[in-house]
């Protein structure tokens, strides 16, 4: 453990100030010829002490295991060039759909509406990967290689370097944020598998909280020199994760073998919010339909509102309730047939309104 320096308390002061643990540390920076620079400006004029929050992320990086993936890139003399301001255009993921835990049955739908792929993820070339992740294993080669002399620093009981250990900050700080990157830019995939995976008695919140803690260990893990995807990698660490939630739960029911109660086990506050949500689209819908906003014929209006009962006097109350194809085929004189396909092409309209209005 490093020494704690002791504060000076102020001439002025009459009480002692509290001790406040600081790392020892010695200012100054080495001058060495080999000493690469960050890819990002670093002011030369530090602050020659430690604050609270980057005493905690040192602790983090020295206490804890810490380990990097290497590559032959990282050895060479112009390895910063060549992986920060060369290389191709890595487009930022945009993970505003994912509510995985609230709206289930929206990314089901909205899967099977795309093909597989949510709107906003961003799919990676085989290039794009690899760039990325040489990135964010260099960030992490640098604070192993600066990490090494601090440990052996602090267990020979000598100051540390404070402009070497904000450096191992800075890049471990570099390493996260583009450890995060790649983790947003493959929630999708871990959405998709839990959805086909079959866990019995295992909430899908959970399954996905499961399978995002095996994307973050597949990544600190995953090699890209070896010329594979992480998809290919991920998957297999995914589905082993799913495999031991269901074990555990399946040990879990054996040493507690009680009466399942869904009273005790979960609430209704997603099936209320789930019908609350439900509302809101059908009082949208109406809206469209009585002002029109989706270009509707009279026909195709009045199929809508006798269809889903929507007809509504003035105090707002409905006057009917919503009626069958054959039904509305005889107040409009036509066949149930005829009615499906107005209502569909209706449909199609409104739903094009909706596109329009919110999701654009």
């Amino acid at each position: 453990m490093p020494k704690l320096a002791q504060p000076k308390a102020s001439a002025n002061s009459s009480t002692p100030t509290p001790e406040v643990p600081v790392v020892k540390i010695r200012s100054g920076r080495p001058t060495s010829a080999t000493h690469k620079a960050a890819p990002i400006k670093r002011r030369r004029s530090r602050a020659k002490r430690l604050t609270q929050d980057e005493q905690a992320v040192l602790r983090q990086i020295l206490d804890f295991k810490y380990e990097a993936t290497d590559n032959e890139i990282f050895h060479e003399p112009d390895a910063e060039d060549q992986l920060f301001k060369h290389g191709p255009e890595i487009p930022l993921p945009d993970t505003d759909w994912y509510h995985p835990a609230i709206d289930v049955a929206s990314i089901a739908q909205a899967l099977k509406k795309n093909k597989g792929k949510l709107g906003g993820t961003v799919v990676l070339n085989a290039e794009q990967e690899r760039h990325l992740f040489l990135q964010y294993n260099y960030c992490r080669h640098r604070v192993m290689a600066l990490r090494q002399p601090l440990i052996d620093a602090e267990d020979e009981d000598e100051p540390l370097d404070v402009n070497d250990v904000r450096d191992m900050i800075d890049w471990y700080h570099l390493a996260e944020s583009y450890r995060d990157q790649i983790a947003r830019t493959n929630l999708a995939l871990v959405l998709a598998m839990a959805k086909r995976a079959h866990v019995a008695d295992v909430d899908f919140g959970d399954l996905v909280s499961e399978g995002n803690m095996a994307l973050l260990r597949a990544i600190d893990k995953f090699d890209a020199a070896r010329g594979f995807k992480l998809s290919t990698y991920a998957c297999r660490a995914i589905l082993k994760a799913f495999s031991r939630i269901g074990i555990k739960s399946t040990k879990y029911r054996m040493f507690f073998p009680t009466d399942f109660d869904p009273q005790l086990e979960r609430s209704d506050f997603m099936d209320r919010k789930h019908r609350g949500h439900e509302e809101d689209c059908a009082d949208e819908i109406r809206l469209i339909v009585e002002e029109n906003r989706a270009d509707l014929s009279e026909v195709e209006q009045e199929v809508i509102e006798h269809r889903f009962g929507l007809r509504r006097d003035g105090n707002h109350e409905k006057v009917y309730t919503s009626l069958t194809l054959e039904q509305v085929g005889k107040l409009i004189g036509v066949t149930k047939e005829r009615v499906r396909q107005i209502q569909k092409k209706a449909m199609g309209k409104i739903r094009v309104s909706l596109e329009d209005e919110y999701l654009n």
